[in-house]
């Protein structure tokens, strides 16, 4: 149940959408017959965004609503196994154009918690930190070249981040930045873009910015340096190539943190090569294709450190029916090595950073008792879906994953089987509702039934159901 302090931001809040969402209506829709009215309101509009010739910027809002049960024990009988929370987080942006060819861009984040359960969380409004997820300088026609570099704090995705998106797991999805310096060379001539990326990216908060009211918490497991390579041709018809090397060197905090546990920081040196193929074959079909091998040096669990060999490949291939309700299926298949027990190598594949809910926000809180959360690895995936328009505001998106493991795991946090890979079964489904072009929402459920590679007293079915709501200004 809620209690006076839950109740009254979550009032305020809906109170606030329901004044910001009428007053676009009204001056919108509403003003449509008085051209006085409106002008006024697109020059307000305007002068919001763009204060001044060398100056943009703007305001979004996130509120989520999150509903979950048994997601990190698999066992309805555990303490401690019901989620009932609600997030609010606040994004201010701006950037500063500093000439024609350079701009210094930042952007502070704000997100708050009000927690229910479980009661090891602080049953009261939880403000926490602010931190600015966004802080560079970005460069193009560096050197008179088709160059543009980006140095500072900024968000890395490659590809369809199965590798790179997310530099910061462990505060969800508050932010991803990563602390880097990005060179982009456009080859338009080969119809080719060649990324150089040099990463140096700290476990802690401040070792760059300080956060406003710092709460010492850790962003990623580990300190990281690392290096990217990033190849992208685009030459043959309606097909993309992608080729790239990675390098990510691991090292560990030597002092506890709190919102982790220390064996999650781990000492590593990862050499990752791979490519990625994808294809619009003709108007309805069209795949993808990646794949990536891994060498190196990791730590175990025991922090003992073993060669790394390991590998892992994602697929999808999607049908577009092109009718009405712009419906399509895909099918996909991914595997990512598990560790083999009976060698003296560590197999086990290792997601770089991309450690977020690609494909589901559930199953990530199993990884917490297995690896570390959201380090989806170990992982035969086959998986089903389907998506439509019912109308131009809603689309439906559902899907059905079959997950086995690769190896069976030494872990003892949760009870697991010593014979059988079968993870089990996954079902999602997003409901995603556009009301304007600046309010979005969607609703997401979940529910997996745990297979018997968990032991017996952890195969209790578990879900995750969200409401999301988001305004950009």
């Amino acid at each position: 149940m809620y209690d006076g302090q839950h109740k009254t931001p979550l009032i305020m809040l809906i109170g606030a959408i329901l004044i910001v969402t009428g007053s676009l209506v009204i001056a919108q829709d509403g003003n449509a017959g008085n051209s006085e009215k409106l002008s006024s309101w697109d020059q307000w509009w305007n002068d919001f965004h763009n204060p001044t010739d060398y100056l943009e910027m703007g305001l979004d809002h996130r509120f989520r609503t999150i509903t979950a049960r048994n997601i990190d024990t698999l066992d309805t009988d555990a303490t401690q196994n019901k989620w009932n929370y609600q997030r609010y987080r606040f994004r201010w942006w701006t950037k500063w154009l500093i000439n024609e060819n350079v701009d210094f861009n930042a952007r502070l984040v704000w997100e708050f918690r009000t927690w229910d359960e479980p009661n090891r969380k602080p049953q009261s409004t939880d403000f926490d930190e602010m931190i600015f997820d966004r802080f560079n300088f970005t460069v193009r026609n560096l050197f008179d070249m088709p160059v543009t570099a980006v140095i500072g704090r900024q968000d890395l995705i490659f590809g369809v981040g199965w590798l790179v998106l997310d530099g910061t797991p462990l505060d969800g999805s508050r932010t991803i930045f990563t602390d880097a310096a990005r060179f982009t060379y456009d080859w338009k001539e080969k119809d080719t873009k060649i990324d150089l990326v040099y990463i140096d990216h700290a476990a802690a908060s401040d070792r760059w910015l300080k956060p406003i009211n710092d709460r010492d918490n850790a962003l990623t497991e580990q300190d990281e340096y690392g290096a990217i390579l990033y190849l992208t041709n685009q030459s043959l018809e309606k097909t993309k190539v992608e080729a790239y090397f990675m390098y990510k060197n691991d090292n560990p905090v030597d002092v506890a943190i709190d919102n982790f546990p220390i064996s999650w920081s781990k000492k590593a040196e990862i050499f990752t090569f791979g490519g990625a193929v994808s294809k619009k074959v003709n108007e309805n079909w069209n795949y993808r294709v990646e794949g990536a091998i891994q060498t190196g040096e990791k730590d175990d669990s025991s922090s003992i450190s073993r060669d790394l060999e390991a590998c892992g490949i994602l697929t999808n291939l999607e049908y577009l029916f092109h009718d009405s309700s712009d419906s399509s299926v895909h099918v996909g298949y991914e595997y990512e090595s598990g560790d083999d027990p009976t060698t003296d190598d560590n197999e086990q594949f290792d997601p770089l950073w991309a450690e977020w809910p690609r494909w589901s926000e559930l199953y990530i809180y199993t990884y917490s008792k297995e690896t570390m959360i959201a380090e989806s690895t170990n992982v035969h995936r086959f998986n089903l879906g389907h998506k439509f328009n019912p109308n131009k505001k809603w689309q439906i998106c559902t899907d059905y994953h079959l997950l086995w493991a690769d190896e069976n795991t030494s872990s003892t946090a949760l009870s697991f089987s010593d014979t059988s890979k079968f993870r089990g079964q996954l079902f999602t489904c997003w409901a995603k509702y556009k009301m304007s072009a600046q309010l979005t929402g969607h609703l997401l459920g979940e529910y997996f039934v745990p297979g018997t590679y968990y032991g017996q007293s952890n195969r209790d079915a578990a879900f995750f159901l969200r409401f999301n709501l988001e305004y950009k200004f």
